[in-house]
C-alpha cells in the first residue's frame, strides 16, 4: 500500500475514534521507520513517508535477482520504483514482478510507476554541453520527471560553439532551476550561471581526453567557478542533480517564488 494512503487511513481512524492516539503514534512510528529485511538488503520502505520519494536502487554491483527483489518491495509499498546504473538483464528480472517496468539504455535506468497526481511542476531545465554527455543528462531528466516535474531539454550547447548556447538563452532564462552537464574542461555551468538568475546544478562528466582525468578536471573547474549560484554534484551523477533540481522546483512552487 502507498505510504501516504496508509497514513491517511490511520488518521481517519483516529478522527473516527476507532484508533487511540497512542496506537496511531505507534503505527506511524513503525511506518516511518519501516525496513524490510531481505537478508542481502534492508529495504527502507518508510523513506517515502519521511522524504516524499521512495528509496532509489543503485544497481551497479547488484545481481539482477537482487535488484528485482528490492524493486518489488519498493513498488509494492509506493507504486513507483527507480533503479540507476543498471542493465537490460536486470530489467528482465524486474519485469517478472513489475511488468510495466521501462528501461533507458542510454541512462542505464529502470523505472516504473505512475507520475504523482496533479499538475506537473514546471521550471526544470536540463542542459548538456555535447551529445556524449546525454546519458548523464538523461538520468537527471528521468529522475526529475518521476518526482513530478516537467523537464525542458536543452542539448548540445557547449561553449566551443557559443552561438548554440545564445540561441537557447530565452529557454535557459525561463527555468527556475537548471542542471548543466559537461565534460572536457567543464566550463559550461560557469557560462550559463553568468547569464541566468536561477540556481545552476553543475554535473561534471567523465567525457574527455586523457587530461580530463575521468571527469576530475571538469569537477575541479566547476568547484572553482567564479560565477555565483553554481553548486556541484559528483562526476556522472545525473541522479543527484535531477533529484535536487526537482526539490528546488517544488520548493519554489510551494513558496510562490520565481526566478524572474
Amino acid at each position: 500500500m502507498n505510504s501516504e494512503k496508509l497514513i491517511r487511513e490511520i488518521l481517519v481512524q483516529v478522527e473516527s475514534g476507532s484508533l487511540s492516539a497512542a496506537d496511531a503514534a505507534e503505527s506511524l512510528k513503525a511506518q516511518l521507520g519501516a525496513a524490510r529485511n531481505l537478508g542481502f538488503a534492508r529495504v527502507d520502505i518508510g523513506r517515502e513517508s519521511r522524504t516524499g520519494f521512495p528509496e532509489v536502487i543503485y544497481g551497479d554491483g547488484k545481481e539482477p535477482e537482487q535488484i528485482a527483489a528490492i524493486a518489488a518491495e519498493i513498488f509494492a509499498h509506493s507504486g513507483m520504483v527507480l533503479v540507476t546504473r543498471t542493465t537490460r538483464e536486470a530489467l528482465e528480472a524486474v519485469r517478472k514482478n513489475i511488468p510495466s517496468a521501462q528501461f533507458n539504455q542510454s541512462a542505464r535506468v529502470i523505472w516504473a510507476g505512475e507520475r504523482p497526481p496533479g499538475p506537473r511542476i514546471e521550471g526544470v531545465a536540463i542542459a548538456c554541453a555535447g551529445t556524449s554527455d546525454l546519458p548523464v543528462a538523461e538520468e537527471a531528466a528521468i529522475t526529475a520527471r518521476l518526482m513530478g516535474c516537467d523537464v525542458d531539454r536543452i542539448n548540445d550547447i557547449g561553449i566551443a560553439g557559443l552561438h548554440r548556447l545564445l540561441d537557447r538563452l530565452e529557454d535557459l532564462r525561463r527555468a527556475r532551476v537548471l542542471v548543466v552537464v559537461a565534460g572536457m574542461e567543464g566550463a559550461l555551468p560557469s557560462v550559463v550561471a553568468g547569464l541566468v538568475r536561477a540556481p545552476v546544478i553543475a554535473v561534471p562528466t567523465s567525457v574527455g581526453y586523457g587530461a580530463n582525468l575521468g571527469g576530475v578536471t571538469a569537477l575541479l573547474a566547476m568547484l572553482n567557478s567564479c560565477s555565483p549560484g553554481v553548486t556541484v554534484v559528483n562526476i556522472d551523477n545525473g541522479f543527484a542533480a535531477g533529484y535536487t533540481a526537482a526539490l528546488i522546483a517544488k520548493s519554489s512552487v510551494a513558496t510562490g517564488s520565481d526566478s524572474d
